[in-house]
């Protein structure tokens, strides 16, 4: 199995995390061509955790981290033409404050639709490794908890949802961080390590392909499970 990040998009490639929309639609399009079925993260989850059935073989999940503006303008109509399901890692601090994020009437909005599962990316997006040096180890371990716990409370709050799964800032995680997260109440984890899913994994640790505008063709297929994956 492969787990797909994406952060922004947009008619054109306006920085290095920016997907254009027709690239999107052309990934979409392989996939399909090419019969790699796109799966719920949940399904992948409950497969790691021996709760659920094996996904099916050359499975992909979708996901997208921030909350940019632009999952919503760009993204949603061709998820809704495509009718896959994704999950949404957002940071609700930016969350209608943020002049390049969704609102939450927004991000309600695609709640709703069925497709998108609202998931947790800490409450402000820091970088764990630059806190754990300027802090002391009481205050760290008081910070971490805090960006853990309170998107958990938030998003409840606002969407109603059971935010259990974190996908790391920066891809930074450890052993502190896993044991904080697990006691937060989350279930599993996601990094932007470069691989391949598999049983072997951490369930809080799981590797994700981050994806750019320059993921086609080859590019694209070598984030992608084959046959004897």
């Amino acid at each position: 199995m492969s787990i797909l990040v994406y952060h922004r998009f947009g008619p054109a490639v306006k920085d290095a995390m920016t997907v254009r929309t027709a690239t999107f639609r052309w990934q979409l399009d392989y996939l399909r061509q090419h019969h790699h079925p796109i799966i719920p993260l949940r399904a992948l989850i409950s497969y790691l955790r021996g709760q659920g059935p094996a996904p099916p073989p050359r499975s992909v999940v979708i996901t997208a981290d921030d909350g940019h503006q632009s999952v919503f303008t760009e993204m949603l109509p061709i998820v809704r033409e495509y009718h896959v399901p994704v999950t949404l890692f957002v940071y609700p601090s930016a969350i209608s404050n943020a002049s390049y994020a969704m609102t939450w009437d927004e991000l309600d909005a695609l709640h709703r639709t069925g497709l998108f599962d609202i998931q947790s990316h800490t409450y402000w997006h820091p970088n764990f490794k630059t806190e754990k040096r300027r802090l002391s180890p009481a205050a760290y371990r008081a910070f971490a908890t805090m960006q853990l716990v309170k998107p958990r409370t938030v998003l409840k709050d606002k969407l109603g949802v059971e935010a259990d799964l974190i996908a790391w800032p920066f891809g930074v995680y450890d052993d502190e961080l896993i044991r904080i997260a697990r006691d937060a109440g989350y279930i599993a984890g996601f990094t932007l390590d470069r691989r391949i899913v598999t049983q072997r994994e951490h369930i809080m640790s799981l590797p994700r392909f981050l994806v750019t505008d320059s993921a086609s063709g080859r590019n694209f297929t070598s984030m992608l499970p084959q046959e004897n994956r």
